[in-house]
């Protein structure tokens, strides 16, 4: 399960980062009604804020966004699962599948969060050094999370300040990994 196919999958509904139900469904080998009856099965697992329920508004902007089939036939909203909600259907869902799919959510979301952290913390920093460290770190993450079928070879930054302005360009240098 590489990064790029969850990447894709996390959308940010009601200010959260979260997974559709279809989409874990996806991503686990099951159907959709497994991982709704998981749910509906065990509802002291998932309190509130693990599992968000789209609005019927939000999810008619989802089927105007998706061009594809992908809604054509559901007639209920789909929940989103957040972080908290993917851990605790993973501790339900048991195969060897499952536990693969759940480690690398667990890892995209980690990547996503660190970057977020760098990101932040770069506003802050003044020192020089530890930008230029900080901002060779977000460049990696960037490209772990849109590729991991690559390997770093260079990176590149050049910081232009122009009077009121400060623009900060990181470049990131990356080859095929060689085949084994």
């Amino acid at each position: 399960m590489d990064l790029d196919t969850i990447k894709d999958k996390i959308i940010f509904i009601q200010g959260q980062q979260v997974i559709l139900d279809t989409d874990v469904a996806e991503l686990y080998g099951i159907e959709t009604r497994r991982v709704n009856e998981a749910v509906k099965n065990n509802p002291d697992k998932f309190p509130e804020g693990y599992i968000v329920h789209l609005t019927n508004s939000e999810f008619e902007d989802l089927r105007s966004k998706f061009s594809t089939a992908k809604f054509s036939k559901v007639r209920v909203a789909p929940k989103g699962f957040s972080e908290r909600g993917l851990y605790m259907i993973a501790t339900i869902l048991k195969s060897p599948k499952a536990t693969e799919t759940t480690i690398a959510i667990i890892e995209t979301f980690a990547k996503v969060r660190e970057l977020s952290r760098n990101i932040a913390g770069l506003q802050r920093q003044e020192d020089k050094g530890i930008r230029q460290s900080m901002l060779q770190k977000s460049g990696e993450i960037i490209a772990d999370i849109i590729s991991n079928d690559f390997e770093t070879t260079g990176t590149e930054t050049t910081v232009e300040l122009n009077f009121a302005l400060l623009s900060v360009k990181h470049t990131v240098k990356r080859k095929p990994k060689p085949k084994k």
